[in-house]
C-alpha cells in the first residue's frame, strides 16, 4: 500500500506538471493563429521572384514587382492591397495664374491624361480603408464633381511616379510646368507614422483614412479659417474629445471635407499593389491573412500564414527586393523595409493591426469581463 500511495502521489505531481506545460502553449487567446517555427527572409530581385515562386523556393514575395505572366500560373495567387495615393499638385510659380475654378479644371485634365494608369478616386479615403463607409457618400459626390472637362495644361513634371512613362512628351523640364504628379506609397505612409514601444503599436489611428488625408493634404490649406478648423478637428480626434461614435464620425468627415477644399493639391486616385504567394499543394501556403493597406508586409501575415505541408508550424521562406539598410538597434531602430519585416517575425506586440478594418485585434492579451467580486 505504501508503494501504491507513493506511485499515486507521483502520478498527481506528473499530472500537475503536464497541466502547467499545457497552459503555456499556442492557445488562441495568446496567438491569433498558426506561426511558422522557422522564417527565412531572402533578398531577391523582382525579376527572379517569378521563378522562385513557381518552384516554391519562396512561399511569398513581399512587395510589388514580381515578374509573372498575367494571369499568373495556377500555383501562384495574387494578393491585392492599396498601392499608392496619386496626387496632383499645381505649381505656385506657374505663369498660368490659377484661380480655384481653373485649378480644379487643371486637376481634372491631368487625371484624364493619366486615364488607365490608376483608379480614379478624387477623395483621400479609399475603399481599402477600414473607415471608408463613413465617407462613401462624400467620395461619390467628389467623383461626380470631378468628371467634368477642363482646359489644357502646358506640361507635367513627374515626381516619383511611373504613371506617365508612356507619355514622356508630357513631362515638362526645368521650371516650365503647371502641375506635377506625386505618388505616395500607402504602406510607407503608415510605416513612417507608426511607433512601436514596449509591445504597443501607436498611434491608434495610424491606418485610418482621415489621418492619411491629413498627412497628404494639410500643407495645401492656406486659408486661416480653414486651417483653424482642420487643427481643431484633428486635436479633438486625437485626444478623444467627443461623446459618441456618431460625433466622432462627423468629426472625421468634417476634417476631410476641410482638407480637400482646394484643388491646388488634390488626391485624384490610387493604384493597386499586387503581391504573390505560392498556393500549390503541398509546398505552398494557405490560411493567409494580409493587411488591406500594407499587404503582406504586415504582422498579421506572419501571424496567420500556414504552410499546407504542416498541420501547425513549418519552414516559411519569404522573398523581398529590399536589402537590409537600417541600424537595427534600440536607437536607430529597424526602420527599413527588410528590418520591419524581420521585426514582425520576431516581435510580439500586444495588439495587431486588424487586416480588414482600421482598428486593432488582440494578440497576446485577452479582453475579459470584469470580476464583480473584485
Amino acid at each position: 500500500m505504501k508503494g501504491s500511495a507513493r506511485f499515486a502521489v507521483l502520478l498527481v505531481l506528473l499530472g500537475c506538471a503536464i497541466a502547467t506545460v499545457v497552459r503555456g502553449g499556442h492557445e488562441l487567446p495568446v496567438y491569433p493563429s498558426f506561426y511558422p517555427h522557422e522564417i527565412e527572409i531572402k533578398t531577391l530581385p523582382s525579376d527572379r521572384a517569378g521563378d522562385a515562386l513557381r518552384q516554391a523556393k519562396v512561399q511569398a514575395y513581399v512587395g510589388p514587382g514580381a515578374s509573372l505572366s498575367d494571369p499568373p500560373p495556377a500555383e501562384v495567387r495574387a494578393i491585392e492591397s492599396l498601392g499608392s495615393f496619386v496626387i496632383v499638385r499645381l505649381n505656385p510659380a506657374s505663369a498660368h495664374a490659377f484661380d480655384e475654378a481653373s485649378a480644379c479644371a487643371a486637376a481634372r485634365t491631368v487625371a484624364g491624361t493619366l486615364a488607365g494608369h490608376f483608379v480614379l478616386h478624387p477623395y483621400p479615403v479609399t475603399p481599402f480603408h477600414g473607415d471608408y463607409l463613413h465617407h462613401a457618400d462624400l467620395a461619390a459626390a467628389a467623383k461626380a464633381r470631378f468628371l467634368e472637362g477642363g482646359p489644357p495644361v502646358r506640361g507635367l513634371r513627374i515626381k516619383g511616379s511611373n504613371l506617365v512613362q508612356d507619355h514622356p512628351q508630357e513631362s515638362a523640364r526645368d521650371a516650365d510646368w503647371d502641375a506635377e504628379i506625386i505618388e505616395v506609397d500607402a504602406a510607407g505612409l503608415v510605416a513612417s507614422a507608426m511607433l512601436s514601444v514596449n509591445g504597443w503599436l501607436a498611434p491608434p489611428w495610424v491606418r485610418t483614412g482621415w489621418f492619411h488625408a491629413e498627412r497628404l493634404t494639410a500643407d495645401s490649406v492656406v486659408d486661416a479659417e480653414q486651417r483653424r478648423r482642420v487643427e481643431s478637428d484633428l486635436l479633438r480626434l486625437e485626444t478623444g474629445d467627443f461623446n459618441a461614435l456618431a460625433e466622432r464620425i462627423n468629426l472625421e468627415r468634417d476634417l476631410v471635407t476641410a482638407l480637400i477644399g482646394s484643388c491646388r493639391k488634390v488626391v485624384i486616385g490610387y493604384t493597386v499593389k499586387r503581391e504573390y504567394v505560392n498556393v500549390e499543394y503541398s509546398a505552398g501556403i494557405e490560411n493567409i491573412g494580409y493587411d488591406a493597406i500594407a499587404g503582406l508586409h504586415s504582422p498579421i501575415f506572419i501571424r496567420t500564414v500556414k504552410l499546407k505541408d504542416f498541420p501547425w508550424n513549418g519552414w516559411l521562406a519569404l522573398g523581398t527586393a529590399s536589402e537590409p539598410g537600417a541600424a537595427w538597434n534600440p536607437i536607430g531602430g529597424m526602420n527599413d523595409p527588410f528590418g520591419r519585416l524581420m521585426g514582425f517575425a520576431v516581435g510580439d506586440p500586444a495588439l495587431l493591426p486588424s487586416p480588414y478594418e482600421s482598428g486593432w485585434m488582440l494578440n497576446r492579451i485577452a479582453d475579459l469581463p470584469a470580476d464583480p467580486a473584485r
